[in-house]
């Protein structure tokens, strides 16, 4: 079949479109040769006609389905521009994918987005994996240079190459930072972080704004980076090529100058820049050109931050960086130096004397200003041996000026890049081999080109026609080694292209030569141009534009550009005037004036050249053509010299918006960067190539005779003709079939066709067979019918008979029950009477009963009821009695807290406002009683007064009787005097009674109303104080789960900080040993073997792994009993050798580490006698005195305060006090917490230094109270002072794993504790201290030993955690649960402390044994073994299998790692720890970390690898992570979460296997994987991949339906794609006190030699 037939009915093909450039559309007819016009229908359901005049005009068919959003492009069955496109538009903006492979070449899009794909997690994940097996990235091309490097041992290079904002720095940093991870440096300065500061430096000084991009690089670098032999970073060194200077003095619109300006003035007002006198960008000529002076989302003072850490931590001082600040200011003044024209014809220039900027810049730089003014408007010349100074005319004076400004910064430039060169650089010695990142300009054109692009242009042919060579090579490489048949593949060769710009009489010589001539110009040169390409010998790459003579047309490999001829001869020259040169040699600082020597030094620099009058123009100086030639020439035979891998940076659209694909420019720049040439050499060879196992399970179908796998290759090759006739088509290798462009689908085609007769014939046997079956079915139901309908007839007859029966029997059967009903009745009826008179008769007996008993119960309840009230009324006066005692103590001790109470000025600041108010409403009601009382005594007054004169009255009265009596005859005048006095008196009381009345019930109302507002205040106040009481306790239990999770992060970073202790422990015992080493080949003296190890300290100072017992409880993994501050990371080890003659003083202490932290030089102080150490130890000990009383006092101090919070807050919640008062106490609460905390800081700073001074001397032991003597205790085991290192030796040191791993579990730590309780019994604690340290220091030792034995391990973590639970249990702080326990005498609170790291480091090196092993067997065996067998046999994928170069061979199928080796794995650790009978929960928290492990690094792997994600596999891993939780439910882990750990990895493979159609499979998608983030669903969900023809892939609109469901979720968890595989989990001991220990239970073997300990 020819492929002109795949030209069928429904057939896809490609046309061309103007707007999207290709579009798809459908044939509606077959295509036969001959025939015009192709009836096609678009997308839109358009129909056209396609015009063919030949067989080559087709349009280029469409690819399968199954290949869209393939991640290689070769992989594709048609390959050609619009396949590629529509690729990478599918991958780009339906899959968010920015990466694709082209076959060697990454093609990256630049998405204008932030996406989460560059984490540690990522870079963990592509670590060690092939190329093949993952999805694109870039750190797949960094992994891949890095391991073709460690293993071929030869050198790489990364070229990324793009347009300017297509994110090629990006790339760049991305790769250097993959290679600082993976490739840590060894020194202890690391050389990876000075790697990643030279970027922001870079970036400030050469990267700036453009039309195009917010930051982009005006110069290209390659930076080569240093490994040495164990793969470790040992250096780096940069080169850079063709810094765009002209930048500095001009900006086009909407561009910026170099981030560095822009950074200078927005720190202006910082203390330190303030002597620069800078002013804002807008206000200089070289920044405010572009009209652009802030660029969104950046900050120009934080990116200078970054640059200033940069350059600390790239070794430059902070005066050096103020003397850079100084130029690029002075800079910056140079350009607003205002010059002035003059003259009649403007032929001279001055510039005033007062010109600021001319002052400050000179001022900036140490120059002369009044020289440099002279000089910048005049120039010397050398007439007839004579030096003459002619002045300039303004413009010349301006370029002068701005060709100085471009001539100091691009010296500054790379006095930088030098400066970078000399922090980066290594030893000789130490490079093995490296790895170059090539980061440089991609090809440009613009509607106006000048000599930058030309220089661009030219290096990316030059890159271009290397590219084509090694793809090439590539190409021929794979057909020689499949041993094929192969012709020469004719590709396009740029070489004309080059020897036109680089030839002989070339575009560069003939510019040089310009040059040189003393009246060159552009136009003469552009003339010259001319006559040479077009007159003399036309060149076929050169054309002279139609409607200009000053422009130059070039045919690129790329696009044809048109040259501007205008400046190419200055900006080649590169010229300053020599008096400038002079004026700054003459400079007082000294950077500039090593700016401007550095030019005379070098004499090829990469930026420009001086011209220095006429001795330098006899000499010919490089111009900067010739310099970019001889670097990029240098550049070219670096990259020919390494293996190179390439990478395309595309930029998907000009507007800088993210996901949006521009298909115009796309396919601009793919034709630009040499990806479809890639194609196009790739198509013109074979580029489908399969393995015929693939191969025969593919096309098995059309395979003839006997087919079996062993025997794919053989049935390959003799079927493989009769289905394709051309030979040409196809090609047989030694492994694999090769196939041209088209071919698969034509096998696609073919195999669906035999598929659809295939169908056919099934469709047609199983028709017929339903057939047969439905006759059966009818004649059966036939049958059926006719029985049925004769058996219903009988039926009818014999129910006839019996209803006739029936009748007879329902007639005699109701006579019968009407007899028998009146029969019952009246039998009912006497019973029924005779019921009521018997019950009338027991009710009457029933009463009487009922009533004597009520009158007994009467009789009793009264008595007992008078019983009761005689014994109340005597316990009520007890009560009485006691509640008065009570009360009236209850009286005076509340008295007595009242007085304390209100001598508390806290409590009265606290209730200061209600205090104030209350006071007030007392004072006011005091002052109502006074006014009441004094109103009271009034009236009282005036009733006295009117009682007194009413006595008077009455007197009178009764006298006036008598003397009536006695004087028949008295005077009425006086008496109606007297009458009416008494009335108004009457009347007057009566009126003032009545007053005082009124004003008594209004005084009575008011107290009333008062009353009422105390109570009410009174209410509010308890409404307030419980609201408040509330709050607090709310806001103290969120601060209390806040602390617990601080508390749990604590701990893991404080286990980690262990973990990275005894990392750095390890590499200072390596280098330890390594010296002593060299020390011994150099004539040492051979230390003895049975004293190269000694654990008897001279002293009672704590060993150095030992801190002050000063960590906090949380941080412990024990419950210990007493509390201790955090400990800082260590910073020294014991050394595990001492000399033969022990001495305090020996090179074994920690005293090396002290010296290195103090900077003191190692071989004085080794060299040091004995008085002077004696000397400083005395020094030392003063300070850890008065360190240790500092520390005392601020822990007083600091529980005082604390005390004194927990009183106020006490009082605060008893008390009352408005809201207000207690939002003051919580905010004062917080503001001595911050107290305390930075106290707490500083605290721990101080008990670092005091753990640093104790471990580097012997402190002086402290004089405590001793204890009271105890009883003797017995069942000890006493060890002589002289056995004790022998016992240590036996018992530890010198233990084999065959005699130890029998031991019961703990018996050494048993022994040892025995030992040291025995010392303690003998009142020798310093000998306690000392055998207990040296016990800890060899367990410690025996770890090491063991560092990869997991068994060992075990044992010492079980002996570890013994002895540490024995001291604790005995320890003097801890209460004693038992009479029979008698603490230990001696404080070793320090050395419990460290037998707690040591169990730390014991946990943590046991997971890392198991780790290590895990960690290579972990995906192959849950995602690529295949337990189930036949799962995935035949679901073979639509593709190729080519492989990338320097990707290693697959191991063989019987070498794979499988569940089995993970289970193996697993049950090795279990088994250890079941030996040594180690605590349950610990072994759950050990299973937890390694299922974190697991099911992250599984599920990592599989959001990467697109060729797992399919339903085959989905069931295959599902099987194995059964296996898996099987195992662990088995032993018994699931309570730890073990189990629960692998549920996102449970949850992966059901997405891969649930159904993936409509919005009811979206929901419970969503509501199934729970344990997976949005970012993980949709990732699998776009990787989904079917590998049969039974399967579908996901539509776009099911995954739409899914993200939108996931909006309403939230994670609770960063938006992070993997899972990060370096999380460690912390480890938690639990205290297991255990029971009393006597030397007769203990059952101690002959092997252990230990027979010298006495029973005490």
């Amino acid at each position: 079949m020819a492929t002109l037939e795949l030209y069928s009915r429904g057939a896809s093909v490609w046309i061309p479109d103007p707007d999207a450039v290709w579009v798809s559309a459908q044939l509606l007819q077959d295509y036969s040769p001959g025939e015009k016009h192709l009836r096609l229908q678009l997308s839109n359901g358009k129909e056209v006609h396609y015009p063919v005049g030949s067989p080559s005009d087709l349009p280029p068919l469409g690819n399968p389905d199954i290949l869209e959003g393939e991640n290689d492009l070769t992989a594709l069955s048609f390959l050609h521009e619009p396949a590629v496109l529509h690729n990478l538009r599918v991958r780009f903006l339906d899959y968010s994918s920015i990466y694709t492979y082209c076959g060697i070449v990454l093609v990256a899009i630049n998405p204008y987005d932030q996406l989460p794909i560059y984490g540690e997690e990522v870079i963990d994940a592509y670590s060690g994996q092939d190329m093949a097996d993952m999805e694109p990235h870039i750190f797949s091309v960094a992994e891949e240079a890095y391991r073709t490097m460690t293993r071929e041992e030869k050198n790489q290079s990364i070229i990324i190459s793009g347009e300017s904002g297509s994110g090629k720095t990006v790339s760049a940093k991305f790769t250097m930072r993959y290679f600082a991870v993976v490739g840590g440096a060894a020194q202890q300065t690391s050389v990876e972080e000075r790697v990643l500061a030279s970027n922001p430096i870079m970036e400030s000084i050469g990267n700036a704004k453009t039309t195009r991009n917010d930051n982009s690089s005006r110069f290209g670098k390659y930076i080569e980076i240093g490994f040495g032999r164990k793969g470790d970073i040992t250096g780096a060194n940069m080169r850079t090529y063709l810094l765009e200077k002209s930048r500095v003095v001009f900006q086009a619109s909407a561009e910026r100058n170099y981030h560095i300006f822009y950074q200078l003035c927005a720190s202006r007002e910082l203390p330190e820049m303030r002597s620069l006198k800078l002013d804002a960008p807008e206000h200089f000529r070289y920044t405010n050109q572009g009209g652009e002076m802030q660029i969104p989302g950046t900050d120009d003072l934080a990116d200078l931050e970054r640059t200033r850490n940069a350059f600390t931590i790239l070794g430059v001082q902070p005066d050096q960086q103020m003397e850079l600040f100084r130029i690029l200011s002075a800079i910056l003044y140079l350009g607003n130096v205002n010059i002035q024209a003059t003259g009649r014809s403007s032929d001279r220039s001055y510039i005033d004397g007062d010109d600021r900027s001319l002052a400050v810049f000179s001022k900036l730089l140490g120059v002369e200003g009044p020289q440099m003014a002279h000089w910048l408007c005049h120039r010397r010349l050398a007439v007839g041996g004579e030096m003459l100074v002619k002045p300039m005319s303004g413009q010349q004076a301006v370029e002068a000026r701005d060709a100085l400004a471009k001539h100091i910064y691009g010296q500054l430039f790379a006095w930088t890049v030098r400066r970078l060169n000399f922090a980066l650089r290594t030893q000789r010695g130490q490079v093995k081999s490296f790895i170059g990142v090539l980061d440089i300009y991609g090809f440009e054109t613009f509607d106006r080109n000048s000599f930058e692009q030309f220089c661009i242009n030219y290096a990316n042919e030059k890159l271009q026609q290397q590219f084509n060579r090694h793809v090439f090579h590539l190409e021929q490489e794979e057909y020689v080694r499949e041993e094929l048949a192969w012709s020469r593949i004719e590709f396009s060769d740029n070489q004309q292209c080059i020897s036109l710009i680089e030839g002989q009489l070339g575009l560069f010589d003939l510019l040089d030569e310009e040059c040189r001539m003393p009246k060159g110009s552009d136009e003469s040169w552009v003339q010259k141009l001319y006559n040479q390409h077009l007159a003399s010998k036309p060149h076929p790459q050169f054309q002279k534009p139609r409607m200009s003579s000053s422009a130059f047309i070039i045919l690129h490999f790329a696009d044809t550009v048109q040259y501007e001829c205008g400046g190419f001869l200055d900006k080649n020259r590169d010229t300053v005037l020599e008096e400038l040169v002079n004026i700054l040699k003459a400079s007082q600082s000294e950077l500039v004036a090593e700016l401007v020597q550095q030019q005379e030094n070098v004499p090829t620099v990469a930026n420009g050249s001086v011209r220095l009058g006429k001795r330098a123009t006899r000499e010919h100086k490089l111009t900067v053509g010739f310099q970019f030639r001889q670097s990029l020439q240098m550049l070219m035979d670096t990259l020919n010299s390494t293996t190179p891998h390439y990478v395309r940076c595309i930029k998907p659209n000009d507007l800088k918006e993210p996901f949006m694909f521009d298909p115009k420019r796309t396919v601009q720049q793919l034709r630009a960067c040499g990806v479809l040439e890639t194609i196009r050499i790739s198509a013109a060879g074979y580029p489908s190539r399969w393995t015929y196992e693939e191969f025969f399970s593919r096309y098995r179908v059309l395979l003839r005779g006997p087919q079996s796998q062993e025997q794919a290759q053989a049935s390959c090759r003799r079927t493989l003709p009769q289905l394709i006739s051309d030979p040409d088509q196809y090609c047989f290798g030694k492994t694999k079939v090769f196939f041209r462009a088209g071919q698969v689908a034509l096998l696609e085609r073919l195999r669906a066709e035999r598929l659809r007769v295939a169908a056919v014939i099934i469709q047609s046997r199983s028709r017929g067979w339903l057939s047969r079956i439905r006759y059966t079915r009818i004649l059966w139901a036939t049958v059926t019918i006719q029985r049925y309908c004769r058996g219903a007839l009988a039926r009818r007859l014999a129910l006839t008979l019996r209803y006739t029966r029936a009748a007879l029997v329902i007639q005699k059967t109701y006579r019968m029950v009407v007899v028998r009903q009146l029969f019952l009745m009246i039998r009912q009826a006497t019973v029924t009477i005779q019921a009521f008179t018997r019950g009338t008769l027991t009710r009457q007996r029933y009463r009487l009963l009922v009533a004597e008993r009520a009158a007994v119960l009467l009789q009793a309840r009264v008595r007992g009821w008078l019983a009761r009230q005689a014994y109340r009324r005597v316990r009520a006066a007890v009560v009485f009695m006691q509640c008065c005692v009570r009360r009236r103590a209850a009286r005076r001790e509340l008295l007595k807290l009242k007085t304390e109470a209100r001598s508390v000025e806290r409590y009265r600041e606290l209730n200061k406002g209600m205090e104030v108010k209350l006071m007030q409403l007392q004072l006011k009601a005091d002052q109502e009683a006074r006014e009441s009382a004094a109103l009271r005594e009034a009236l009282h007054v005036e009733r006295e007064a009117t009682s007194a004169e009413l006595e008077a009255l009455r007197a009178t009265i009764q006298r006036l009787e008598s003397q009536k009596h006695e004087k028949p005859q008295p005077c009425p005048v006086i008496s109606e005097k007297e009458v009416e006095k008494r009335r108004r008196a009457e009347d007057k009381a009566a009126l003032e009674i009545l007053q005082l009345t009124q004003e008594l019930q209004d005084l009575q109302r008011e107290k009333d109303s008062f009353h009422k507002e105390r109570e009410d205040l009174s209410a509010r106040l308890l409404e307030q104080e419980k609201a408040q009481e509330e709050l607090v306790h709310q806001a103290v239990s969120q601060a209390t789960a806040a602390l617990r999770v601080e508390l749990d992060e604590e701990r893991r970073k404080y286990q980690g900080l262990l973990r990275e202790f005894t990392r750095l422990e390890q590499r200072y015992d390596n280098l330890r040993e390594m010296s002593l080493l060299t020390e011994r080949t150099k004539g040492h003296r051979r230390t003895d073997s049975t004293q190269s190890l000694s654990f008897e300290p001279l002293s009672p100072s704590p060993t150095p792994m030992s801190p002050q017992p000063l960590t906090p409880l949380s941080l412990s993994p024990f419950p210990s009993a007493f509390p201790s501050p955090e400990e800082v990371r260590r910073v020294s080890v014991t050394s595990p050798c001492l000399e033969r003659r022990p001495s305090v003083w020996s090179s074994e202490t920690p005293m090396d580490q002290l010296m290195e932290k103090m900077d003191v030089a190692k071989d004085p102080a080794v060299k040091m006698r004995g008085e002077d150490l004696a000397h400083a130890y005395d020094a030392v000990r003063v300070a850890n005195k008065l360190l240790e009383s500092q520390l005392r006092n601020q822990r007083s101090q600091w529980e005082e305060e604390l005390e004194a919070l927990r009183c106020q807050l006490s009082q605060a919640i008893s008390g009352s006090s408005s809201a207000a008062q207690r939002q003051e106490l919580l905010e004062a609460r917080e503001h001595e917490c911050v107290k305390l905390r930075r106290e707490l800081k500083e605290l721990r700073h101080t008990v670092s230094l005091r753990q640093l001074l104790a471990q580097a001397l012997i402190p002086e032991t402290l004089s405590c109270p001793s204890r009271p003597k105890l009883a003797a205790v017995t069942g000890l085991l006493e060890c002589r002072k002289r056995d004790e290192t022998k016992l240590l030796k036996n018992l530890i040191t010198d233990i084999r794993a065959d005699s130890a791993l029998p031991l019961p579990p703990g018996l050494p730590a048993s022994v040892l504790f025995l030992c040291v309780r025995q010392v303690d019994c003998s009142g020798d604690q310093t000998r306690a201290r000392s055998l207990c340290s040296a016990a800890v220091t060899a367990m410690k030792a025996a770890l090491k030993k063991h560092s990869n034995d997991a068994d060992m391990t075990s044992l010492w973590l079980k002996n570890a955690c013994v002895l540490h639970d024995l001291l604790t249990q005995h320890s003097p702080k801890q209460t004693l649960d038992s009479d029979e326990l008698v603490p230990l005498t001696a404080d070793l609170s320090d050395l419990i402390r460290a037998l707690s790291d040591l169990c730390i480091q014991a946990y943590q090196q046991l997971l890392s044994i198991t780790e290590t092993r895990l960690q290579n067997i972990i995906v192959p065996a849950l995602l690529e073994s295949e337990i189930i067998p036949g799962l995935s046999g035949s679901a073979v994928k639509l593709g190729t299998s080519r492989k990338r170069a320097g990707s290693d061979p697959r191991a063989a199928a019987g070498d794979a790692p499988t569940m089995a080796s993970v289970l193996r794995e697993l049950g090795a650790l279990h088994t250890a720890l079941s030996h040594q009978a180690l605590p349950p929960t610990l072994m759950e928290q050990a299973f937890h970390q390694l299922t974190y492990l697991i099911s992250a690094s599984s599920l990592n792997s599989l959001l990467l690898r697109k060729d797992m994600c399919c339903w085959s596999r989905g069931m295959q891993i599902r099987y194995n992570v059964s296996l898996l939780e099987e195992w662990l439910r088995s032993r018994g882990l699931q309570a730890g979460g073990a189990v629960a750990m692998l549920e996102p990895l449970i949850q992966a493979v059901q997405l891969l296997q649930a159904g993936k159609k409509t919005e009811a499979d979206a929901q419970a998608l969503v509501q199934t994987c729970t344990a997976l983030s949005s970012q993980q669903i949709v990732k699998i969900l776009t990787l989904y991949t079917p590998h049969s023809d039974l399967d579908e892939r996901v539509t776009l609109n099911f995954i739409r339906t899914v993200q939108g469901l996931l909006k309403g979720r939230s994670d609770g968890q960063p938006p992070q794609l993997l899972m990060d595989v370096r999380r460690v989990f912390p480890v938690t001991f639990p205290y297991l006190p255990p029971t009393v220990l006597h030397a007769e239970q203990l059952v101690i073997p002959d092997s252990l030699k230990i027979s010298f300990l006495r029973r005490a």
